[in-house]
């Protein structure tokens, strides 16, 4: 009971304090849930994010719900997703009601311009991170520029960048499981 009470305050600050969406979200979840409460590792982490990424839904609130599922099951996965979407519920909420007059005022514009800089740096933050924890090798340096060139220089959509990656990623397993396994072989096959 209290796993379900920490997830929901836990996920519930997070939706509160962050602007700039999912990947800035990414940062605190991460911060919380492997740093701070260790409900999870870096590991785990990066790979609850990258089926986040791939299934339908907002990222931060999809990695909310796998981090809930990964600490109480069921129950935890909906506590975290409730307490990530409720703060933006009720915000959107009160804006609606006052969006005229929210929206004339010249402050407000000034904060907003000065919370996209710090997104900015929330989502560099989440990236250099969890990027840590990732294998370097030629294969992940030839995906990385590739990728990036096929969205920046291209501007082919990311949805078909990343099942491309996914694709090539199992391609690439699957040759170096089979190296390996032909390699151990005729090692053994060899000292007989």
């Amino acid at each position: 009971m209290k796993n379900l009470y920490l997830l929901f305050v836990k996920f519930f600050k997070i939706g509160l304090f962050t602007f700039g969406g999912g990947y800035a979200m990414i940062s605190l979840i991460q911060s919380e849930a492997v740093e701070n409460m260790k409900w999870i590792d870096e590991k785990e982490m990066v790979n609850m994010i990258v089926i986040a990424q791939t299934t339908p839904g907002v990222l931060a609130v999809n990695t909310a719900t796998f981090v809930g599922y990964r600490v109480a099951g069921i129950a935890g996965a909906a506590c975290a997703t409730l307490g990530s979407i409720l703060p933006s519920i009720i915000i959107i909420s009160i804006i609606s009601l006052f969006f005229d007059a929210f929206k004339s005022l010249k402050y407000v514009a000034y904060a907003f311009d000065g919370i996209k800089a710090g997104v900015v740096l929330l989502i560099a933050n989440a990236t250099i991170t969890l990027d840590r924890k990732n294998t370097k090798n030629i294969f992940y340096f030839v995906i990385l520029i590739l990728t990036v060139g096929f969205h920046f220089v291209l501007k082919i959509n990311l949805i078909y960048i990343l099942l491309a990656s996914a694709v090539l990623g199992i391609i690439y397993s699957l040759i170096k499981v089979k190296f390996s396994d032909d390699k151990n072989k005729s090692n053994k096959g060899g000292g007989v």
